[in-house]
């Protein structure tokens, strides 16, 4: 299975405008469904239902084909991710979070698995959140290294407000099928976007977000900001910028840093 997901991430770099048609079956796949099993840390907090990861390994390999059957006649149904707080600064209540059930974590898994290598192929260099071989101390050593370099003078900072919460649907799945023309794949991450949310006992529907504490949901925000800002940034407001421009982002935080004023207020109103 890594074999065939590197060459799909090979496949993805030598031709960039390419769309996959054929990708399900590595996600129903039960040899990957195992290994993305081994790989989830049973420390994690559980969903729902409280199914821990040794609890659902007592039976695994019945588990898994039960899951990789319903996975194949699209019979699989995400549950509602359990909703949870931790501390954030500045909020009474916290950071929102979605916990999935343990199963639905494994489909997570493989979900993202399936599809990271066709999306690191194409993402820019811009972006450093939640990326294999990426980290906070690449971007802030590279964006240390701009300020202190390059002719750089006024800098914009922004933190997109609620993003996780907010993203649209519509959008995302628009995104999603510039490279991916699986209809089954993009049918079942509908399924997982607008799975719902249990809080005190009762389940809201998700008609927008990508909830944070989701396996998948950094990839997904990555490939809507890829398309809504990176490419935006390097296409358009770099080429258009009359002195030297750059920028970062780490998930929904990002900084651009310009030579002039005139380009750094033009893009914050742009923004």
């Amino acid at each position: 299975m890594g074999t065939d997901l590197t060459r799909i991430g090979e496949k993805a770099r030598k031709e960039p405008g390419l769309v996959f048609t054929t990708l399900y079956h590595h996600i129903c796949d039960v040899d990957n469904l195992r290994a993305c099993y081994d790989a989830l840390d049973a420390r994690k907090a559980t969903g729902e239902d409280g199914v821990t990861k040794e609890e659902y390994g007592r039976n695994l390999e019945e588990n898994l084909r039960d899951l990789s059957g319903r996975l194949k006649r699209m019979g699989y149904r995400p549950r509602p991710k359990r909703r949870s707080y931790i501390p954030k600064p500045g909020s009474e209540k916290g950071r929102p979070l979605g916990i999935s059930d343990f199963e639905d974590k494994i489909v997570e898994k493989a979900t993202k698995q399936t599809l990271e290598p066709i999306y690191e192929a194409v993402f820019e260099e811009s972006s450093y959140g939640y990326r294999p071989g990426r980290s906070p101390h690449q971007c802030l050593d590279a964006l240390g290294r701009t300020i202190q370099q390059k002719k750089i003078s006024h800098v914009v900072e922004a933190d997109i407000r609620s993003f996780f919460d907010k993203v649209c649907h519509d959008w995302m799945v628009k995104f999603l099928r510039h490279r991916i023309g699986d209809e089954r794949v993009i049918r079942l991450i509908i399924r997982m976007l607008k799975s719902g949310i249990m809080e005190d006992g009762l389940t809201r529907a998700t008609e927008e977000g990508t909830p944070q504490g989701s396996i998948l949901s950094p990839l997904l925000s990555n490939i809507y900001l890829h398309y809504v800002l990176d490419l935006w940034f390097s296409r358009r407001v770099k080429k258009q910028s009359r002195g030297e421009a750059y920028y970062f982002r780490f998930a929904d935080d990002f900084l651009a840093c310009f030579q002039y004023k005139g380009d750094a207020t033009n893009f914050r109103k742009r923004l």
